[in-house]
């Protein structure tokens, strides 16, 4: 028979999980790890509110005495229950919270041809690209965003002790108050700076963090864990374009347009000509008019356009 744990040990293991997340809440594994642990006993879920309050809001040396000492010892306990004896009902408020993030945590997504912005509770902003979805967990030291598909784009609120922390697969973007997009594709993430300056990791510490500055981009292989060096890009406002719902292109074949039209559409654009496909193009559109687009580069190129079904197909002439 498994002995069960006592309130004493539970209490000083609180302790720990505390000073744990605090400094490596952004790990992932971390924070897995935690909700394993408050899903052992219920008993956890009330002491760690506890601890959290106490560190949150009391001295920090009060807690980390506890997590210095052996879990058997009772008296760093026991002070520790003197220095929130007055947190009942502060702690009360936590439980929720700390039982699972992730029921706490907020989700976004986006349907096919919808652009979506989102203001967070720090003041932050996000605006979310067709067919993205992400996660958001606003924790009192980190502020944790999710990409779990798609693109999205974040004007950071200001808050120097609490990063703000993308995760896009192994990849990790973190800044404190800036604006950058994140844009998770099959091998990686792009990384798209906009203002200030963010850094970009993978989870595996292959590579060292790199700076990435306003104006920059980097591309972060999933795989290999590498980064790209940063690259000045001076084409953000075109890229950026499908915030207000545009798509320019300036110099993009018909066969990169078609591509980026249809992560918008559910009528498909098809260049049947494989000449016509090479071309290259300039122009203004919105997002949901693949056909004015089609119908403008068969103007251009002396082609021609046909429905097939819920295809658009661009013939040469």
């Amino acid at each position: 028979m498994v002995e069960r744990e006592s309130a004493a040990d539970i209490e000083a293991d609180a302790a720990r999980w505390v000073v744990r997340v605090d400094r490596h809440g952004q790990d992932p594994g971390v924070r897995a790890a935690l909700d394993a642990w408050l899903i052992g006993d219920r008993r956890r879920v009330g002491a760690y509110a506890r601890a959290e309050a106490a560190w949150t809001h009391m001295d920090r040396a009060s807690v980390l005495a506890v997590q210095d000492a052996p879990a058997t010892a009772a008296t760093p306990v026991v002070r520790r229950r003197g220095v929130i004896a007055g947190l009942g009902a502060l702690a009360a408020g936590l439980v929720a919270a700390v039982a699972a993030p992730r029921l706490l945590a907020r989700r976004y997504d986006t349907v096919l041809g919808e652009i979506r912005r989102v203001p967070m509770a720090d003041g932050s902003v996000a605006a979310i690209n067709t067919d993205s979805e992400l996660e958001v967990s606003m924790q009192p030291r980190l502020r944790a965003v999710k990409l779990e598909r798609g693109e999205a784009w974040f004007a950071v609120a200001k808050d120097p002790s609490r990063p703000f922390v993308v995760e896009s697969g192994p990849v990790r973007v973190r800044a404190v108050g800036t604006a950058f997009s994140v844009r998770k594709r099959e091998g990686g993430s792009d990384v798209l700076v906009t203002e200030g300056v963010v850094e970009v990791w993978t989870e595996d510490g292959r590579t060292p963090p790199r700076r990435v500055a306003a104006g920059e981009r980097v591309f972060a292989d999933n795989d290999v864990g590498m980064i790209s060096p940063p690259k000045a890009d001076t084409d953000l406002t075109r890229q950026l374009a499908w915030r207000d719902g545009q798509i320019v292109l300036d110099g993009q074949t018909l066969a990169e347009a078609a591509a980026e039209f249809n992560r918008y559409n559910d009528r498909k654009i098809q260049v049947a000509d494989a000449r016509l496909a090479d071309e290259r193009f300039v122009g203004w559109f919105l997002t949901n008019d693949p056909e004015g687009f089609a119908e403008a580069a068969a103007q251009t190129f002396n082609g021609k356009v046909s429905q097939s079904g819920d295809a658009i197909v661009l013939r040469g002439g």
